[in-house]
């Protein structure tokens, strides 16, 4: 519930600091963990690995976006076409935003199509969003 639908239906809430806590604190900001799932075309994964390292991380931090972890499979059938990595954003509504920043930047544009003039790289993207468990070790 957002504060501000607590404040207009509980008039009195400056009155009751239990229930105003307690109603607020769902609305606190959570952090989110993005898993991205990439499957590049034949051959190219190189190409995406290259642009990641010299680019793509480097324009996520830049709009928000923090980088956690990649990983490329060792066995088949992943193997050799798979980029698969984890991202974290202050919250499901910042990671609206700053992916529609990073999307919009001229520098994205431009390095993007840079890599892809000998054909797109990337066949497929899977996106999940995740919470931290309660009982989960702290990441990064």
């Amino acid at each position: 519930m957002k504060r501000r639908t607590v404040l207009k239906a509980v008039p009195l809430a400056g009155l009751m600091p239990g229930l105003l806590a307690e109603a607020t604190a769902g609305s606190a900001v959570t952090e989110v963990y993005e898993l991205r799932v990439y499957t590049t075309y034949e051959g190219k994964l190189q190409d995406l690995l290259e642009r990641f390292r010299e680019h793509t991380m480097k324009l996520f931090e830049r709009h928000g976006i923090k980088n956690v972890a990649y990983w490329t499979p060792t066995d088949e059938p992943l193997k050799g076409k798979t980029l698969t990595y984890m991202l974290k954003h202050p919250s499901r509504e910042a990671a609206t935003a700053n992916w529609k920043a990073f999307q919009d930047d001229p520098e994205w544009q431009q390095v993007r199509n840079k890599s892809e003039e000998n054909g797109k790289i990337v066949e497929k993207v899977d996106s999940t969003f995740l919470m931290l468990t309660d009982f989960s070790p702290k990441l990064n």
